[in-house]
């Protein structure tokens, strides 16, 4: 008896460290408690309907995930990053993001809000071929060889044109392919000129071309000139010199400015914002022949009252720079508490099948996943998807990536130009009268934003 209680106690023991044990071992399958313990991760998005279309994704990774459950957290976009912030600094940080407000990638980065991944998808045996994946896109959000954003869209810069317009003048439509080597900026002003009707009355008024290629600092990579030094590139998006009152920074800027006041083929603001109605775009008026945007655009092609058609974007100064690349990437942000399960949700959304339902759910989000482009380019009804894929690989092939998610403290800068340029292209201030003092204000900017 004496033996059998012995023994008994040694069960006893046996089990309760056996218990210890395998609850030691399910912490250590997640992030955080018990691998049996659904955990719950945030998505933070812009409150739009091109954005929170994810929410009607969850249903289906939740049944495939069951440990899982995602909360859509948004905002206006205009509020986007302070209220990010303020989560953050609340220790209510959410789990997944993108750079969907004004900050960019590189801005995130420096403040130290990114997971690094590297690990994680080291450990998981990630293969971005395996999602379509491209790898220089994979190198966007890469530092030092680790990895801190995965790409989850591919925006690129077209050309989108009034068919309308091109055959009530007789003109030819624009070539879609970006090998066509007489298609130039300036066969783009002569094709313009032709399209082009000033009159005093407003309602019979008409431009050639509206040129919106990437923001205004990329404007000048566009004309073969650069505004930052190159280690703008390898130290987290701080450039020791900017250029923007150099030669070919002010020729560059004079041929852009000179579409409208030289060459009066492009809209002046003032014609712009009074026929852009709801949409805020001049070309869906039906008042613009040919527009340089990022393709985005195309998504509000069924809201045109002409044919549309897409085309290569001219070759301007730099031959090998003639798209700016969008490519928006999910982050696992620093403060998650489930990383690996933020991981999960980020690979779900890469998936092909997952990919091409984000096309008709967002209303035409161009997806990163190569395996799910054709559904994109059969999206648009009355534009050949053949020229759409011809357009969208001439554009990565000669894309540069948006300066808006590799410099640093972006959104102060970009605020700085916006305002600085109105004078200019309102036709007040001449390009070489206005980018010395631009300069001076970006120099002394950056000195204080980079200390």
């Amino acid at each position: 008896m004496k033996h059998g209680r012995k023994m008994w106690l040694v069960l006893l023991a046996t089990s309760m460290l056996l218990t210890l044990f395998l609850s030691a071992c399910g912490k250590g399958g997640s992030s955080e408690g018990s691998s049996s313990d659904p955990v719950t991760i945030t998505y933070y998005t812009i409150d739009s309907p091109d954005r929170t279309f994810v929410e009607k994704l969850i249903p289906d990774f939740e049944s495939k995930h069951p440990n899982i459950k995602v909360k859509v957290d948004k905002a206006p976009y205009e509020q986007f990053d302070s209220k990010l912030q303020a989560n953050i600094a609340a220790k209510k940080s959410p789990d997944i993001t993108s750079h969907f407000g004004y900050g960019g990638f590189m801005e995130y980065y420096n403040k130290g809000l990114l997971t690094d991944l590297t690990d994680i998808m080291k450990t998981d045996n990630f293969k971005a071929s395996d999602y379509g994946i491209q790898e220089q896109l994979m190198n966007i959000y890469k530092v030092d060889g680790k990895t801190y954003g995965i790409p989850s869209n591919n925006y690129v810069t077209l050309m989108l044109y009034n068919k309308d317009m091109f055959d009530q003048a007789g003109v030819p439509y624009p070539p879609s392919d970006y090998e066509d080597k007489s298609w130039t900026f300036d066969k783009m002003v002569e094709i313009a000129k032709k399209l082009t009707v000033v009159s005093d009355d407003i309602t019979k008024t008409q431009y050639g071309v509206d040129f919106g290629w990437g923001e205004l600092d990329m404007r000048p990579a566009y004309f073969g000139a650069k505004v930052y030094s190159d280690d703008a590139w390898t130290n987290g998006g701080k450039p020791s010199e900017t250029y923007f009152g150099s030669p070919e920074a002010i020729a560059a800027y004079q041929k852009w400015i000179g579409l409208i006041w030289d060459q009066k083929v492009s809209p002046p603001p003032a014609f712009s914002k009074a026929v852009a109605g709801q949409f805020g775009d001049p070309f869906l008026s039906g008042k613009i022949g040919m527009s340089v945007v990022g393709s985005w655009s195309l998504a509000s092609q069924k809201d045109f009252n002409f044919k549309v058609g897409v085309a290569a974007v001219p070759i301007g100064g730099n031959p090998d720079v003639r798209s700016v690349l969008y490519v928006d990437p999910l982050f696992v942000l620093k403060d998650s508490k489930h990383p690996k399960e933020a991981y999960e949700f980020i690979k779900y959304m890469l998936t092909t099948d997952v990919q091409e339902k984000s096309i008709e759910l967002s209303g035409g989000t161009p997806p990163v996943n190569d395996n799910a482009k054709e559904k994109y380019y059969n999206s648009f009804e009355g534009v050949d998807p053949q020229v759409i894929k011809q357009v969208y690989e001439g554009a990565n092939k000669y894309g540069v990536e948006s300066y808006n998610h590799l410099i640093s403290n972006y959104s102060q800068l970009n605020e700085l130009l916006i305002n600085e340029f109105q004078s200019v292209q309102n036709g007040d201030q001449k390009v070489e009268a206005a980018l010395p003092g631009i300069q001076e204000k970006i120099t002394k900017l950056l000195e204080r934003l980079n200390k």
